[in-house]
């Protein structure tokens, strides 16, 4: 009998799809034993209330972001993401400092 015959694939996404583009700039993320939950929300600007709170001392004031896209991922998936993004980080020009208007 022979030895089975190695096959490799590339996967590339189908950009065909009309998949929208989601903007999120937060990122909640959870595990389980068995996957990693990340949570995209959206936080948007703060309110004069919410500053007001925390400026008169509130001892806590908790910012609510709505979720945008929650992605499911198997755990053995993350070491290649991570990875991936690595990658693509090294290649980006340098991220501004400080606050964005």
């Amino acid at each position: 009998m022979s030895e089975p015959k190695q096959v490799n694939f590339t996967i590339v996404a189908d950009e065909t799809t009309d998949a929208p583009r989601t903007y999120a700039n937060f990122c909640a993320i959870a595990h389980t034993p068995f996957d990693c939950t990340l949570s995209f929300c959206e936080v948007l600007p703060l309110g004069e209330g919410d500053i007001r709170a925390v400026e008169s001392g509130a001892t806590e004031h908790v910012v609510k972001a709505p979720v945008r896209a929650r992605i499911v991922l198997p755990l053995q998936s993350l070491p290649a993401i991570l990875a991936a993004l690595q990658e693509h980080v090294r290649g980006m020009p340098p991220i501004p400092q400080g606050p964005v208007h």
